[in-house]
Formats: C-alpha cells, structure tokens, sequence
C-alpha cells in the first residue's frame, strides 16, 4: 500500500510541474464572492476577489526532482523491504 501511495504523490507532483512549466500564470477566484454569472459573461471585468499566481522559475523543475525521486523510490520500495525481511 505504501508503494502505490508513494508512486500516487510522485505523478501527482511531476504533473504540477508540467502543468507550471507550461503556463505563466494562473488566476484563482474566491468561491465566497463569486456567482456564476461572472464566469459566463465574457465582458464583465473579473472582480477584486481575483488572485494571480506566478511560479518562480525554479518552481517547476523542484516540483519534477521531487515527484522523479519520489516515483523511484517508490519503485525500489518493496525490493528493500524484501530483502530485509528474507535477512
């Protein structure tokens, strides 16, 4: 189970880092203040409840180091595990 678990985070963190190396921002709306009506209507202006995010450009390929280590030391878990226990 710890393995899937591992393997599960370490995709999930290069898929962020893919997804930050492709955009250069992102915007996100505070669900409080917003209606629906805001994200039809293209000509209204997005109101002050809007937050912009920049990730550095360190970001993404810490995010990717992170996730590729994760993934294989998620590969290499149950070998280590069982080799251990057969000692």
């Amino acid at each position: 189970m710890w393995r899937s678990i591992f393997i599960a985070v370490g995709i999930m963190a290069i898929i962020i880092g893919l997804e930050c190396l492709v955009i250069d921002s992102a915007n996100f709306y505070s669900a409080s203040e917003t209606d629906a009506g805001s994200f039809v209507n293209p000509v209204t202006v997005p109101a002050s409840n809007l937050q912009q995010w920049r990730p550095k450009e360190w970001f993404p390929w810490v995010i990717l180091t992170a996730g590729g280590i994760t993934v294989l030391y998620a590969i290499t878990l149950p070998k280590r595990f069982g080799s251990a226990s057969a000692a």
